[in-house]
């Protein structure tokens, strides 16, 4: 996910993006904790991606 895809979504679509990502990174941390996890990238992948939502959200609010 690219922070200019992000950047033409509006607001509300950015909050349910954030709030998928953030379920999406819990699910891959209990994963990883019971052992089920082959793909831990996956776990900093999502963390960027929130990081960049959390950026654009910022970017709009100014």
């Amino acid at each position: 996910m690219k922070a200019s895809e992000l950047r033409d979504k509006s607001a509300d679509e950015l909050q349910e993006n954030l709030v998928t990502l953030l379920k999406d990174q819990f699910s891959y941390r209990m994963q990883k904790s019971t052992g089920q996890l082959n793909q831990t990238h996956l776990l900093k992948g999502v963390a960027k991606d929130i990081a960049r939502v959390k950026l654009v959200l910022a970017e709009k609010s100014v």
